[in-house]
């Protein structure tokens, strides 16, 4: 199995209400059962107040790395990737486990 974390920043001066931000949580949030390569998903706003963390993380699973590839390359995640470029930045970590 490979673990797919995200973990985003919203620019500066973005907050989560604005509706670019509401659009791109609904259209990640929305992708669990509509890909079929997904096995586990959650994503959540962070609760920390650290200033070094990050405020929204994305942690799924896939059965192995095409698997994964094929859920990158799906239009419906590259949809939502391009919502996001908008308003924040973010790093992946992918692993086996």
């Amino acid at each position: 199995m490979i673990r797919h974390l995200v973990l985003f920043r919203l620019n500066e001066g973005v907050e989560r209400d604005d509706p670019r931000v509401v659009a791109g949580e609904e259209a990640f949030r929305s992708l669990e059962g509509r890909i079929p390569e997904i096995r586990f998903w959650e994503c959540a706003w962070n609760i920390s107040d650290r200033p070094i963390a990050y405020d929204f993380a994305i942690n799924s699973a896939f059965d192995d790395a095409d698997a994964l590839r094929r859920y990158v390359e799906h239009p419906e995640h590259q949809a939502g990737v391009g919502l996001w470029r908008a308003f924040a930045t973010w790093v992946i970590a992918d692993y086996e486990f």
